[in-house]
């Protein structure tokens, strides 16, 4: 029996040792495996990943960054911030610098997905105009602690005086002016568009009582029937050519549209409008946080300021920048608008979920009203 017993153990032994063997080598091959998809997720120590809207950068910019630094760019673009918050959100990509605009930035906030900026590190914030800070500071971002300000802008109207007198065009109210009729271009964006019918009877662009949104919503469906055309980008292009005498734009679209077009003009409506601040932030699972510090120190410096100024020409609010700009760009007021201009005005606020469906719901009345 007992011989039994010792040949019994003498066959488990090896099968024991090959079973230990087999499973640390499984848990090796797992870790390795692991190790270098975490590594592949990282990447390189010598990049910065940039999440960014499409062409707001302009490449010299990429390249010059990438030459003095050692530090290679891999730029992913999008084209709105609904489009960009659920990747930031769910983490279906890891991005070291975002540039998320006012409204986006508070929601990233409120919900911890951005980490605080290490001033020490981005020392050229210091040519970055106080008033744009103010802004930020007001609304979207107390204390200016997870953004800097990249680029800046103000809604518009701009017209021909070759077709509408000079300094006729003075408020929202214009544009329900029948004379104008099938010369108009309106933006077609839930809170631009709304944005015009709040502004014009005296509301907030944020308001959230429904009384606000229906005398608005009311308003432009009245409108409807002067509109010749429903157009964002292309709004420029329409006013450049003739096709339209006067519309809704952005001032970063000025000094291209007139350069064509030196009839165009722009004026901002005396009931105010909204603005817009677009930011470099840096979100909460970064990998390379001192890489986006270097990227936004980088774009935060003047000479840098001034490339892109002149290659996007939206407001830039390196006050360093602009004093490099020739005179009649540096002290245009559609470009760099004075403050007096900006009293009225607001930028976008993350409204909350409840709020948000009410525009929803008045944005699909407007949209599927007949007039």
């Amino acid at each position: 029996m007992s011989g039994n017993m010792g040949k019994g153990l003498r066959g488990l032994v090896p099968r024991r040792i090959l079973l230990t063997i087999f499973i640390f080598g499984a848990l090796f091959l797992v870790l390795l495996f692991l190790g270098l998809f975490l590594d592949n997720g990282r990447g390189s120590e010598k990049e910065v990943r940039v999440y960014s809207y499409g062409d707001y950068v302009d490449p010299a910019v990429v390249e010059d960054f990438e030459k003095e630094t050692g530090i290679k760019v891999i730029l992913d673009t999008f084209d709105t911030n609904e489009e960009m918050y659920p990747v930031i959100k769910n983490h279906a990509g890891v991005y070291d610098v975002i540039c998320p605009s006012d409204y986006m930035v508070e929601r990233l906030r409120k919900e911890g997905l951005l980490q605080k900026i290490d001033y020490s590190k981005i020392p050229n914030v210091k040519y970055i105009g106080e008033r744009y800070l103010k802004i930020a500071d007001g609304s979207y971002d107390p204390g200016n602690q997870y953004s800097v300000p990249y680029q800046f802008g103000v809604a518009g109207i701009m017209y021909n005086t070759k077709k509408i007198p000079k300094g006729s065009i003075t408020s929202w109210s214009d544009l329900w002016n029948p004379k104008y009729r099938g010369k108009m271009l309106m933006q077609d964006s839930l809170r631009d568009t709304l944005m015009v019918g709040l502004k014009l009877h005296g509301h907030s662009l944020n308001s959230a009582r429904e009384a606000d949104l229906k005398e608005a919503v009311d308003s432009l469906i009245d409108q409807k029937k002067l509109v010749y055309k429903f157009a964002n980008d292309s709004a420029r292009d329409l006013l450049i050519g003739g096709s339209a005498d006067l519309g809704v734009v952005w001032n970063g679209e000025v000094l291209y549209s007139r350069d064509l077009n030196p009839d165009l003009d722009f004026v901002i409506p005396k009931e105010g409008t909204e603005l817009f601040v677009d930011n470099w932030c840096i979100p909460e699972n970064a990998f390379h946080k001192e890489n986006a510090e270097k990227w936004i120190n980088y774009l935060c410096r003047p000479e840098v300021a001034k490339k892109n100024f002149d290659y996007l020409t939206y407001t830039t609010p390196n006050e360093a920048a602009r004093k490099m700009l020739p005179a009649e760009v540096r002290n245009d007021p559609a470009i760099f608008v004075p403050s007096s201009a900006l009293e009225k005005s607001e930028v976008l606020r993350e409204l909350g979920s409840e709020a948000n469906d009410l525009y929803s719901r008045y944005w699909k009345m407007y949209k599927s009203s007949n007039k």
